[in-house]
């Protein structure tokens, strides 16, 4: 069945948000400063290209402060933004019966959006 949600995530627009991640990535890794960021940005990739059978959880270094202010940078330089856009392509995508699965993966995509330090992404 992930299989399935994967194809039609890939037709439907899942190929352009992962190129879009790739692409801001590989920009944030041309300076030394933002090669954190762009790692986020490659790990939102691959979570953007096959979402179905993947979970997000949190690792256990987690709570560290290091962890904690990249959260915070990110937050204020675009991840409102980017876990805001999620947000409404999961409102819109909810309004269907057949785009409920889509918008749950959206979820998922914003919550790892707004705070990608401390997250990492494996198979169910």
């Amino acid at each position: 069945m992930s299989l399935i949600g994967n194809i039609l995530w890939i037709i439907f627009g899942g190929l352009i948000i992962c190129i879009e991640y790739f692409i801001s990535g590989f920009l944030l890794c041309i300076t030394i400063i933002g090669i954190p960021f762009g790692v986020q940005c490659f790990k939102l990739a691959i979570l953007a290209l096959i979402p179905f059978g993947q979970e997000v959880v949190s690792k256990q270094s987690a709570n560290g402060c290091l962890s904690i202010f990249m959260n915070i940078v990110w937050i204020l330089l675009g991840g409102i933004w980017i876990a805001a856009t999620h947000l409404i392509l999961a409102l819109l995508l909810a309004l269907t019966i057949i785009g409920i699965p889509f918008a749950k993966q959206h979820l998922k995509l914003a919550s790892l959006a707004l705070t990608p330090f401390g997250h990492e992404i494996r198979g169910k």
